[in-house]
């Protein structure tokens, strides 16, 4: 079965900028990531994402995860969770490791769901 794939458009835009501050993400009292590098995704009336560069996580704190989704605009997605957060931090990251053309610029970059984790500051 193939999959669609869609580009961003006005009917669904897609703009990928740098953060321009610092962010970290905190679980179990352990820093995740710290990053003066970070992107903020933002798509559509969808709520703005931060994606943070692998190079700036702690990969060695994250599980990968055999949990993955779709999206026609941006590919396949794989996921981590963080055990120092226990059940709620489960699936908490998810990263596209191939992202499409037009959002390429998060590739090797992490985000995070704001309820999974302690913090993201």
């Amino acid at each position: 079965m193939t999959r669609p794939v869609l580009q961003p458009g006005p009917d669904h835009p897609i703009t990928i900028e740098p953060l321009r501050r610092r962010v970290t993400v905190v679980v179990g009292g352990q820093t995740i990531a710290d990053s003066d590098n970070a992107l903020v995704l933002r798509e559509a009336a969808y709520p703005a994402a931060i994606y943070i560069p692998r190079q700036d996580a702690r990969m060695d704190l994250l599980e990968r995860s055999d949990h993955g989704t779709y999206c026609p605009y941006k590919g396949d997605a794989s996921y981590f969770s963080i055990p120092a957060g226990g059940a709620r931090s489960i699936d908490a990251v998810w990263t596209y490791e191939a992202p499409y053309e037009d959002v390429r610029a998060i590739k090797n970059h992490l985000a995070f769901y704001p309820d999974r984790v302690d913090s993201i500051a």
